[in-house]
């Protein structure tokens, strides 16, 4: 998993997931349409209609893949509409100096990538995007890197069975049912030793 894209910002520290998706979009059990809501209340007005100058109603942010959060993103309520909102949107990955650890073992199981850089780096990045908003990021996930142009090679840190799942184009229910044979074979030498009598 190997993607590189432009970067739109919101560094803003202590987003948690009420502001990333409000309460009130929680009753759906469908990821559609949760990218519209995204950052709701930041991103229209009262009567519904879009605000020209938040950054998710530009262009350039919505050909972007990569968000560059502040501190502690994703803290709050556990909601996994929070990374659905952001998946559905079009971001691939968020970077930022930490995550709640709800919020970053929810978007890992949604192909998001909770991307952790140390404060250093971070500020580095948003200097590099002051100077050239037009920035790219390469994002590697099997070699663990983020990078740019003038940039350092950043390593970051994945959980190894999430990093298997990502690079395999699966979740934990596809991990699961990639072992089926094993699953049936054992199962079925399993309960030949069984002993179904009772006394």
């Amino acid at each position: 998993m190997k993607f590189e894209s432009t970067v739109t910002q919101i560094p803003v520290d202590n987003i948690d997931t009420d502001q990333i998706i409000p309460a009130r979009f929680l009753k759906t059990i469908s990821k559609d349409g949760l990218g519209d809501q995204l950052f709701f209340d930041w991103r229209y007005n009262a009567d519904g209609s879009p605000k020209p100058e938040f950054i998710l109603n530009t262009e350039k942010a919505k050909a972007s893949n990569v968000l560059l959060a502040g501190d502690n993103f994703g803290c709050g309520s556990s909601r996994e509409h929070a990374p659905w909102a952001l998946s559905q949107y079009g971001f691939q990955a968020v970077i930022s100096t930490s995550f709640a650890d709800i919020f970053k073992q929810n978007s890992l199981k949604n192909r998001l990538v909770p991307l952790v850089v140390s404060r250093e780096v971070h500020q580095q990045l948003r200097d590099a995007l002051a100077a050239n908003p037009d920035l790219k990021v390469s994002v590697d996930v099997e070699a663990q890197t983020l990078t740019w142009s003038g940039g350092p090679v950043e390593q970051f840190p994945i959980d190894p069975f999430a990093k298997h799942c990502l690079l395999a184009g699966v979740d934990e229910i596809g991990y699961v049912t990639q072992h089926e044979a094993q699953i049936a074979a054992y199962e079925a030498e399993r309960f030949a030793t069984l002993n179904t009598l009772t006394n």
